[in-house]
C-alpha cells in the first residue's frame, strides 16, 4: 500500500509538490519524489491532470463483512502511569451498551508498565483487555498509536470502539477511522443502541448547539465515537471480578514513529481540571468584566475547585474556550457547582445538570438557574462573593488556631 509515481507519465510540472500539504514531494530531475512521511491524503492525485500519480489504499469493506463485528472496546487512556477518570465513567456507558447488545466489553490499554491497571479496569466491568506493552508506549505518540490499534481493529473486528473527547482521544480517534475507513461522531453528549438495528446511536450537539443530532454508521465498522467527560457516572469497582488479558503485539518500525516526545511541560492556572474538579465556580456575564473573574478565582482556590465560564463570557474573550461548560463546552459533575452572575440558558443546563449540589447567585429571582439551583441566593454577587470570601477565609484561621473548623 502506498502512492507511486509512474515516471513515464510524469512531466515535472510541479503542481503535486505544491499541493502537499505535508512537503512530502520535491522534483528531482523533472520528476516527482515522494518522501517517507506521506500520509496518502490524495492532495497530488486528484491535481495531477497526467495520471502519473497512483495510490494504493486498503479495500473498503463491504456491508457483507458487518455481521463479523462484535464486542464494545473502549480505549483506557492513562495520564503518565494512571488511568484517567474519564475512563471509567467511558467504561460504566460502554457495559451499559454491550449489556443492550448482549456483546462483551473490552479495553484497550497502550502502554510501558501494566502494573495493576488490568485488575483496575475488570473491577470496573470490563470482560476483556486488549494490552499492549512496550518501553516506546510509556508517551502517547501519534503514529505508533494508531498503526497498534489499526492492526488490532483488523484482527479482532470490534462492533463499537469508543474514545474519551479529550487532546488525546481527539487526536488518536480520526486517525485510527480514516484508517479503518469507518465513520467517527466527534464530542457526543450520549449514546444509545437502536432497539429495531442495534447500530450505536450518537448523539452530539449542531448547529452551535441548538439542535441535538443523532448520528448512526449503517455501513461500515467499527462504529466509533469521542465521549464527553461526565455524562455518565463511574460504575461502583468490583475487585472480585476477573477477565482475560489478550497481548497485542507492537510493531517498531522507526519509519512509524515520525515524532518523539522529548519531554512534558504542563500548562495551567494552579486549580483543578474543570471535568474532574469536586467543585466547580462558574461565572457569568453578570461579572460585567474580566477583571471580575479574580473572585471567582479566590473562591475556587479557596475551595480547591476550578474555574468555568459560560458561553457569552467566552464569547466575550474573558475567557479561552477550555473554560467553557455547557453544551458547547464541558460537561461537569462536581459534588458542588456555585454559579455566579449565571442566567443558566438551556444549553448552560445541560453541561451542569448531574451535579450533586448546585448554588446559584443571581439579582434575578426569575432567572432559570435559580429554578434547578438547590440553594438559590437572590444577592448582588458583588457583595455576596466578597462575604463568603472572608467567611471561608475567617473559618480557615480558626481551623488553623484551633486544630479544627468548619470546613
Amino acid at each position: 500500500m502506498g502512492l507511486r509515481v509512474l515516471g513515464e507519465n510524469c512531466t515535472g510540472c510541479g503542481k503535486c509538490e505544491r499541493a502537499c500539504p505535508f512537503g512530502q514531494i520535491r522534483i528531482v530531475d523533472g520528476t516527482a519524489v515522494v518522501g517517507d512521511g506521506c500520509t496518502l491524503c490524495g492532495a497530488c492525485h486528484e491535481l495531477c491532470e497526467f495520471g502519473a500519480i497512483a495510490i494504493e489504499r486498503p479495500a473498503i469493506q463491504s456491508t457483507s463483512d458487518l455481521g463479523e463485528y462484535r464486542g464494545v472496546f473502549v480505549f483506557a487512556e492513562r495520564e503518565e502511569a494512571v488511568l484517567r477518570q474519564c475512563v471509567f465513567e467511558l467504561l460504566s456507558e460502554g457495559r451499559r451498551l454491550a449489556d443492550k447488545l448482549g456483546q462483551e466489553l473490552a479495553a484497550v490499554l497502550l502502554c510501558d508498565d501494566p502494573n495493576d491497571l488490568c485488575s483496575l479496569l475488570f473491577a470496573h466491568g470490563v470482560d476483556k483487555v486488549y494490552l499492549a506493552s512496550n518501553p516506546n508506549l510509556e508517551s502517547y505518540q501519534t503514529d505508533l498509536y494508531t498503526a497498534i490499534l489499526t492492526g488490532l481493529v483488523t484482527e479482532y473486528k470490534p462492533s463499537i470502539f469508543l474514545f474519551s473527547a479529550t487532546t488525546t482521544g481527539r487526536d488518536l480517534a480520526p486517525r485510527l477511522a480514516a484508517r479503518v475507513r469507518t465513520g467517527l461522531t466527534a464530542d457526543c453528549t450520549s449514546l444509545d443502541i437502536e432497539e429495531d438495528t442495534g447500530l450505536l446511536l450518537q448523539v452530539r450537539p449542531a448547529w452551535g448547539g441548538n439542535l441535538m443530532a443523532s448520528i448512526k454508521t449503517p455501513y461500515h465498522r467499527p462504529q466509533m465515537a469521542t465521549v464527553r467527560a461526565k455524562i455518565a457516572r463511574k460504575a461502583k469497582k468490583n475487585l472480585e471480578r476477573k477477565g482475560d488479558v489478550i497481548p497485542v503485539p507492537v510493531g517498531t518500525d522507526p519509519k512509524e514513529i515520525r515524532v518523539r516526545v522529548m519531554d512534558f511541560l504542563k500548562h495551567g492556572n494552579g486549580l483543578v481540571n474543570i471535568e474532574e474538579a469536586d467543585v466547580v465556580v462558574c461565572g457569568g456575564r453578570g461579572l460585567q468584566s474580566p477583571a471580575n473573574f479574580g473572585l471567582i478565582e479566590e473562591l475556587a482556590r479557596l475551595l480547591g475547585g476550578a474555574v468555568g465560564a459560560t458561553r457569552p463570557v467566552v464569547d466575550y474573550g474573558w475567557k479561552s474556550h477550555s473554560y467553557q461548560i455547557g453544551q458547547t463546552g464541558k460537561t461537569v459533575q462536581p459534588k458542588i457547582y456555585i454559579a455566579c452572575g449565571v442566567s443558566g440558558s438551556l444549553q448552560h443546563r445541560v453541561g451542569i445538570e448531574s451535579s450533586d449540589t448546585i448554588v446559584a447567585i443571581n439579582k434575578d429571582p426569575n432567572a432559570p438557574i435559580m429554578k434547578i439551583a438547590d440553594y438559590p441566593v437572590v444577592g448582588d454577587l458583588f457583595k455576596v462573593l466578597p462575604a463568603l470570601i472572608d467567611e471561608i477565609k475567617s473559618k480557615r484561621v480558626m481551623r488553623g488556631s484551633k486544630g479544627r473548623g468548619v470546613l
